[in-house]
């Protein structure tokens, strides 16, 4: 499966997931533009990319931007030659139950999660368009396919990002370009362990950071472990080499949504 000539962009491409991503797809031949809200983590990842024998670009770019979204793309076809391949994997969490949840966080979470993969698809379209070839991977979660309490933003945002990529993909099926969804399940990034993450808010009485964090693999996973931004990289390689598959929300969850 490899990319190589392949040209790719991977947003909030900086850290987690989408640094998993980006190194992957570097790892197959492909270039790689890194784009993130904090340039100082897209450059990081960018030397990384290079330090694999790829080309790179870092990109400060906030997602919900129509400006930005079109300046990320316009720099990536500029300074490395096209785009073919997009991962629009930038998004934020808000933990709170419904009566506690506040509007100007409902719609943070929205204006990330949901209009940012708009924006970004909307701005990559062109490009891939005037190639006739195109691969855009959206990242939503298992979040996307199932309700969790205490993450009801989070979990409309991930199933609108579903909806999106399904209605989407029927838009230019014909175009040489497929869009598909990766749904992740639990990976230990700042989502999960950060301060205000998940696994804060799992934690019960008595109970260290780390033995929430274990006891949520036990019983979440039937694996029993966590995934990888890896994992989620290797699936991007895969869409990116495959003609056919488009529409597509699939799991790498170690068999949580079984």
């Amino acid at each position: 499966m490899s990319l190589q000539g392949r040209v790719a962009l991977v947003t909030g491409g900086g850290r987690g997931i989408g640094r998993g991503i980006a190194l992957q797809l570097a790892r197959a031949g492909a270039d790689v533009a890194v784009a993130d809200l904090l340039e100082a983590n897209a450059e990081a990842v960018a030397g990384e990319v290079r330090a694999l024998g790829r080309r790179s670009l870092a990109v400060r770019a906030d997602v919900t931007s129509w400006d930005d979204a079109q300046r990320m793309v316009a720099r990536t076809v500029t300074e490395l030659g096209g785009l073919d391949i997009a991962v629009n994997n930038a998004g934020v969490l808000s933990i709170a139950p419904v009566a506690e949840l506040s509007e100007e966080a409902f719609d943070r979470v929205m204006a990330v999660n949901v209009k940012g993969v708009f924006l970004s698809c909307k701005a990559e379209l062109p490009a891939m368009q005037e190639r006739g070839f195109g691969r855009i991977v959206n990242i939503s979660s298992t979040a996307g396919k199932n309700g969790f309490p205490g993450l009801s933003a989070y979990c409309a945002s991930k199933f609108a990002v579903i909806g999106f990529t399904n209605s989407l993909a029927k838009e230019v099926a014909q175009q040489g370009i497929t869009v598909n969804a990766i749904c992740p399940g639990i990976i230990g990034t700042d989502m999960w362990h950060g301060e205000h993450g998940l696994v804060e808010a799992l934690r019960r009485e008595g109970e260290s950071a780390e033995q929430a964090w274990a006891r949520s693999l036990a019983e979440l996973i039937p694996q029993g472990v966590a995934q990888t931004p890896e994992d989620m990289g290797d699936l991007t390689v895969y869409f990116a080499t495959a003609a056919h598959v488009t529409g597509q929300a699939f799991n790498v969850d170690g068999g949580l949504g079984l």
